[in-house]
């Protein structure tokens, strides 16, 4: 008689890890994770909603010469938009090819591209400290008033990020982004565009879990921008964003998927205003890609596919 426990010992003994799990996670309010970038609070949903469409055909080509270093070619065939009175578009048949050069260091990356056309694109990105990084990036053209440049300086804090802006025109601005909790972050930012004369404030707000990311976004330029990323499982994703702009009235919604296969990724949406657009990504063989894009608008009676394939890393 010893040995037997009586029943309500039994039962509390059982309750007790019962309540132990049941007890809500305890918030360290001073180790907080760090943020995402400001400027990248949709980044799920941008993935998943705005894949790199085209029209016509493409061939990209990228060598790697070294661990450090690598030469790109891209070549292009497909159409140009050109505006007109009516609401038909009009296009006209372009092609054009790119080399590009890329350096890749685990504190420094440069990358540059030049077209046919005479455009000069360059980027980089230098890690200074752990926390601290500057990016540039600028646009080097024949057209008039076209070429501009943009510097950007961020911090990374232990549960923060700060970033300031200059660029050219005049164009000065900055943001930051803190959490709140575990989950949830809160950011602003300011700008002022001198060349126009203009300034602006905005607001955001991100909670991201394992399974969806929701946020939420605000500017005195009347943008008002929502967006929603479910996960539903490891390779499928469901995706839907809102966008507002309170000063023309403008509205448009979009709901989207993303779902990952064993050797492809294909990516689609469906708008507001009739279009419907899909982008699927194939590995044939290592190193070898086949892209194929559509996007269709019912509404302006546009049409437009594409195909090409991606050699290299």
């Amino acid at each position: 008689m010893a040995g037997v426990v009586p029943p309500e010992t039994a039962k509390a003994a059982a309750a007790a890890p019962a309540a132990e799990q049941a007890a809500p996670e305890k918030v360290d309010y001073l180790n907080l994770p760090c943020p995402i970038p400001y400027e990248e609070i949709h980044r799920e949903a941008m993935m998943s909603l705005k894949p790199d469409l085209f029209e016509g055909f493409r061939f990209d080509f990228t060598k790697g010469l070294n661990p450090q270093f690598a030469l790109s070619h891209s070549v292009s065939m497909g159409v140009a938009e050109i505006p007109s009175q009516s609401s038909e578009t009009i296009k006209i048949p372009t092609a054009q090819y790119e080399f590009g050069v890329n350096f890749m260091d685990p504190k420094l990356m440069l990358f540059g591209r030049l077209l046919t056309d005479g455009r000069l694109n360059a980027r980089a990105k230098w890690d200074l400290t752990d926390n601290f990084s500057f990016k540039a990036n600028g646009l080097l053209t024949s057209e008039p008033h076209m070429s501009h440049g943009m510097f950007n300086f961020d911090y990374k804090g232990s549960d923060y990020r700060a970033q300031f802006q200059a660029g050219s025109g005049a164009l000065f601005g900055a943001n930051y982004i803190q959490s709140v909790t575990p989950h949830f972050s809160l950011g602003g930012e300011v700008f002022w565009a001198g060349q126009h004369r203009k300034s602006g404030i905005g607001y955001a707000a991100r909670f991201s879990t394992d399974k969806m990311v929701a946020t939420g976004q605000v500017a005195s330029t009347g943008m008002v921008a929502l967006s929603y990323v479910q996960k539903v499982s490891e390779k499928v994703s469901l995706a839907t964003d809102f966008m507002y702009n309170y000063m023309s009235r403008d509205a448009t919604a979009s709901v989207g998927y993303d779902y990952l296969l064993r050797q492809s990724r294909l990516r689609g949406k469906i708008d507001s205003n009739g279009c419907v657009a899909a982008f699927l990504e194939e590995r044939l063989n290592m190193g070898l890609n086949f892209i194929l894009s559509a996007e269709l608008d019912h509404k302006k009676k546009d049409y437009k596919f594409g195909f090409g394939l991606t050699v290299g890393q």
